[in-house]
């Protein structure tokens, strides 16, 4: 990947402004400047969410930020235990995996888990916890819960989830207040759990070790290498396999796609650097350290956005102790198109072979009856490649754009009917991008 790209600085939305903004209390406790200012925010968020935005802005200011996110290393770490301590801890705290962990060949390692919207309104979430013990995690609280980690495992990774979930919730309320009803903020709340996913993107060297480590425990069996190719295709686009179109989607950790749910709520990354002493020397890659950055090396995240309103690739760019919000596929069709779902990646660092990337991720979706309608939707706003058909640019470019990204992201025109209820469109989206004839199949 170039590392000299254009680069998107997503909006900041402080927390307080969230909360206060979704209290319903704004006008009678505000000056007629809080209320102007308020306003603008409410403008901006929705101008950040819309069809003429990214489809994404950052939260800031969230309280305990730095303590929530400093287990997201354990993501490599359980990549590295031995798979029978793995299976032990992961079973123990109710995480499973979501890709084939034995397979060395894989770009990402990914700890997924259940969390209950019950569960995270009997605890009051994180962010309005009246236990003191987590509500102010000083430092050598935040030490103690790194030497016990995989013992607080568990208990951090919903922690931090229930934040993340209360942050997607009070975002659906504020952009329900501005386009009418409730039905955003309700269908969140009808889905009962969202989905909490730890990851842990490889590194170069991360792939050396895990080979190694195969070929220590016995080697790779011909079967094993071809579901090696197969899924290194599928999680990162193949490095360049995926035909005609590689040129915007080779060299990824994660494919060219939409999330389908209403929000994904993410960490910004947290980046690991990392050595071998000896890395010449196959027999010594044990001895490999890593250390986190204190930045982003490249100035971004490496998550990146098509904009269909410029036809161009950009970067997203935050500061380290935000929280990214995302729109999915599901609140551009209950917004009737207000809200708009952004098309994204994630790259590799082109210039930084020995560089990670640590994030957890948390699903925020309608319930599986939930039913979508097609009426009096604005055909025009819709999402996955249509969008390509009304760039402003040269004929070229969009032919270009549009034939680019059809041969590896299905239309949502061909995987959304009306009457269609959530369960039944994200099969039909599973199915076209990875299904075994879908565009991102293992094939």
């Amino acid at each position: 990947m170039k590392e000299d790209v254009e680069v998107v600085d997503l909006y900041d939305l402080r927390y307080s402004d969230l909360v206060l903004l979704s209290s319903g209390q704004v006008a009678s406790s505000s000056s007629s400047e809080e209320l102007d200012r308020l306003d603008l925010v409410r403008r901006q968020i929705m101008e950040a969410l819309g069809p003429a935005g990214p489809g994404l802005l950052a939260i800031s200011g969230v309280p305990n930020a730095s303590a929530l996110r400093r287990h997201l290393p354990l993501a490599r770490k359980l990549t590295f235990l031995d798979a029978d301590h793995r299976k032990r801890i992961l079973k123990g705290h109710n995480l499973g995996s979501d890709v084939p962990l034995k397979n060395p060949g894989r770009s990402v390692s990914s700890f997924a888990m259940q969390l209950s919207y019950a569960y995270a309104f009997e605890k009051h979430t994180l962010l309005n916890s009246e236990d003191k013990d987590l509500r102010h995690i000083d430092s050598d609280k935040a030490t103690e819960l790194q030497d016990n980690e995989y013992t607080n495992l568990g208990n951090n990774l919903k922690e931090l989830g229930f934040c993340m979930m209360e942050l997607g919730r009070l975002l659906a309320r504020v952009c329900d207040s501005v386009m009418g009803g409730q039905e955003m903020e309700q269908s969140l709340l009808e889905s009962c759990t969202a989905k909490g996913r730890l990851i842990h993107y490889h590194s170069a060297l991360d792939g050396q070790l895990l080979k190694q480590a195969a070929r220590k425990k016995g080697g790779i069996s011909k079967s094993g290498r071809k579901q090696s190719i197969a899924d290194h295709t599928k999680l990162t686009g193949g490095s360049g396999e995926v035909g005609p179109c590689s040129s915007i989607h080779s060299n990824l950790w994660q494919q060219w796609h939409y999330d389908y749910g209403i929000f994904t709520v993410l960490t910004a990354p947290l980046f690991l650097q990392q050595w071998c002493p000896q890395a010449g020397e196959e027999d010594r890659f044990e001895d490999c350290r890593f250390e986190e950055c204190s930045g982003y090396p490249s100035g971004h995240t490496y998550l990146q956005i098509f904009d269909p309103n410029k036809n161009i690739i950009l970067m997203v760019k935050t500061s380290p102790e935000t929280f990214i919000v995302q729109v999915g596929e599901s609140a551009e069709i209950l917004s009737k198109g207000k809200v708009r779902a952004a098309l994204h990646s994630v790259g590799k660092p082109g210039d930084f072979e020995n560089l990670s990337r640590e994030t957890f991720v948390v699903f925020l979706q309608p319930a599986w009856n939930k039913v979508f309608s097609m009426s009096d939707y604005p055909m025009k706003h819709i999402s996955s490649g249509d969008q390509c058909l009304s760039l402003e640019s040269s004929e070229e470019k969009k032919r270009i754009a549009e034939q680019d990204f059809q041969k590896i992201v299905p239309p949502l025109t061909s995987r959304l009917k009306d009457g269609m209820t959530f369960a039944e469109f994200s099969r039909e989206t599973t199915k076209q991008y990875y299904g075994g004839s879908g565009l991102q199949s293992n094939r």
